[in-house]
């Protein structure tokens, strides 16, 4: 893929001006918007009319940071370049072996320890929730990184339906197992299939949401299509793409990465420039379509949102 200018980067003609883009949805304010991405208040949002389509008012202003001042990644590079080691290694490569990939019919179970186990349609999940789904910009970093306005709702509007037990105390989440559709998990590469976890406090965090979208569009297949957690403060590995089951447990689930690379990728992935990866520092990050790098922010720019989940916790240790 090309090197993209800074100059290049700029959303799509749905983004619009805060100010105009709030008013024809007869949203309170701008800043409303911006602090329901930050702070996790709730704020009334665009409503999905149909699974595929975001509808939003047209105007000739196009919003073009996210609420920490970055300019968002453009549409061609965000489902262009992508980790998804179920279809391949080459993040050039997902885009085109997953075009085929079949997202519908799609179910994902919520169980476990819960009092209510439920078990979601992907039309049911994105009609169930539309009263909440909003526009997200918030940032996922790997060894690059990118600034993606993500379309989704907080994973806590579905733990609050299932209704937890005092013991559930961590969630684990797998992707679906589908080796005839993903080249990648015929490999004997990893344990398939992928499975990842929080705790149930992270996984409450209003920063913490399933999206089911991105640039007012359904997520195409490359980027974790019909459904994939964003938990913006921790590396992007911890975003789990194409989810299929969702367990509350009491104890903490080891991930695919922790079982692959203890020593390299623990559970916490938290962005954190002063703890190195043992084969690269994590001071810097590449932003896709900067051409140089630029310093890495603690918890990726969301420390006053997230720091206190870990008071108290040698985040050195709990890398």
């Amino acid at each position: 893929m090309k090197n993209i200018k800074s100059s290049e980067i700029t959303p799509e003609h749905i983004y619009l001006n805060r100010r105009e883009f709030l008013k024809g949805l007869g949203v309170v304010s701008a800043s409303a918007l911006v602090m329901a991405a930050c702070k996790g208040q709730t704020t009334p949002t665009p409503q999905l009319t149909a699974p595929e389509t975001l509808v939003i008012p047209t105007s000739t202003t196009r919003i073009t940071q996210d609420e920490l001042g970055d300019p968002f990644t453009s549409y061609e590079a965000i489902t262009n370049y992508n980790n998804f080691y179920e279809f391949s290694l080459d993040k050039e490569a997902v885009a085109r072996l997953s075009k085929d990939f079949v997202t519908s019919p799609w179910s994902m179970s919520v169980g476990g320890l819960v009092n209510n186990p439920k078990t979601y349609d992907i039309d049911d999940l994105r009609n169930q929730f539309t009263q909440q789904d909003r526009i997200y910009r918030l940032r996922c970093v790997e060894a690059w990184s990118m600034v993606i306005p993500w379309v989704g709702f907080p994973l806590a509007d579905i733990l609050k339906e299932v209704e937890p037990t005092p013991n559930a105390r961590y969630l684990r989440f797998e992707t679906v197992y589908a080796p005839e559709q993903m080249p990648g998990q015929e490999s004997g590469w990893f344990d398939w299939p992928y499975v990842e976890g929080l705790r149930l406090d992270e996984a409450m965090h209003d920063l913490t949401i399933l999206a089911t979208g991105l640039y007012g569009k359904s997520l195409e297949p490359q980027n974790g299509a019909p459904v994939r957690l964003v938990v913006p403060w921790k590396y992007g590995f911890k975003s789990i793409k194409s989810i299929v089951k969702i367990d509350l447990v009491e104890e903490m689930p080891k991930s695919l990465w922790m079982a692959a690379a203890p020593r390299e990728y623990g559970f916490y992935a938290n962005v954190n420039p002063e703890v190195n990866h043992p084969r690269w520092s994590q001071a810097s990050e590449r932003r896709i379509g900067e051409s140089g790098r630029r310093e890495t922010l603690m918890f990726n720019g969301y420390a006053d949102e997230v720091a206190y989940l870990y008071e108290g916790m040698d985040l050195s240790v709990n890398y």
